[in-house]
């Protein structure tokens, strides 16, 4: 019956008998079979099928709601035991901003994998926050303050954050000299849909100074953000570590320095249950390892730059 109530799991995360039938290395056939075998326990159907598309029912909504939780217990206990004494298994789900998922977590995911052949590591990469617990997220890497008392977090690094330019916009439209200076220059926006009005928090003499600003340009990836402002079409905030090389060789210059953007912590989150996997601690552990060294080496370019 177990194995019945994950290829359900797995048939609603995936949309798909067939989708669901490869993460499990099983044939969309036998996906299809058990999940009859465990309509016919519950005697009720959980999904509506037709030709094109399959949806859940009523009831296979709140069994869903219901056995997502308890599937997850019962696999970090089998992952814990089992672990102990043979290699990890199963999937692992990942989640991690753009620019930091492509030059960190990618790599240590390949690695990951490479060590422990029998996880299957998914990785979604967005600069949107996910919610770990609906999206069914084992592990998320963030640049953010935290708040939230049902996830476990272990700090990586406190980053420090920097407004900077292009020299030619700088020379083109002037050098900000106060954080209100900034209601008079174009400032590339990291938004999302249904985004209200735009600040940035910047320090002044010890406290936070939320400052309104807008723009012509804005997008939902850091990474273009960064492409403009070196083609020199505004401001923008971004961590130091994501422009060391832009400060280094001169492409982004800082401006405002007395009045820096307020630090956000990097951290490794993972939902806090009575039992975490120890697939998904090992994976905090290489993650926070090689963070650590990631931004050692990102930051060093900065010094190297100014002592070379």
């Amino acid at each position: 019956m177990l194995e019945n109530m994950r290829a359900f799991v797995q048939a609603v995360e995936s949309e798909s008998f067939s989708e669901a039938g490869r993460r499990l290395r099983l044939s969309a056939n036998v996906v299809s079979h058990r999940i009859q075998m465990l309509e016919k326990h519950l005697g009720c159907r959980l999904f509506n099928r037709t030709t094109r598309r399959m949806s859940l029912t009523e009831q296979g909504r709140v069994f869903y709601e219901n056995i997502t939780e308890a599937l997850r217990l019962i696999e970090a206990a089998e992952s814990n035991v089992t672990e102990l004494g043979a290699m990890p298994r199963g999937g692992l789900r990942v989640t991690a901003p753009l620019h930091l998922g492509r030059r960190l977590v990618a790599p240590v995911a390949a690695r990951y994998q490479e060590a422990h052949p029998q996880i299957d590591v998914r990785l979604r990469l967005s600069e949107h926050t996910l919610d770990l617990i609906a999206e069914s997220v084992d592990l998320a890497l963030r640049l953010a303050t935290f708040e939230d008392s049902s996830m476990i977090m272990r700090k990586v690094a406190r980053i420090d954050r920097v407004a900077c330019a292009a020299p030619d916009y700088l020379a083109r439209c002037g050098v900000p000299q106060t954080p209100s200076d900034l209601l008079r220059h174009q400032c590339l926006l990291l938004r999302f849909a249904g985004a209200r009005e735009f600040r940035w928090t910047l320090t002044d003499q010890g406290k936070e100074l939320a400052v309104p600003v807008s723009g012509h340009l804005e997008a939902d990836d850091g990474d273009v953000l960064t492409v403009w402002a070196m083609e020199g079409r505004g401001i923008v905030v971004k961590p130091r570590f994501e422009v060391a090389d832009a400060l280094a060789d001169g492409r982004l210059v800082p401006v405002l320095a007395s009045h820096p953007p307020v630090s956000v912590t990097l951290a490794v989150l993972y939902p806090a249950r009575q039992l975490v996997p120890l697939k998904v601690k090992a994976f905090a552990d290489m993650l926070l390892e090689e963070g650590r060294r990631f931004l050692a080496r990102e930051l060093a370019k900065i010094g190297e730059k100014l002592t070379g």
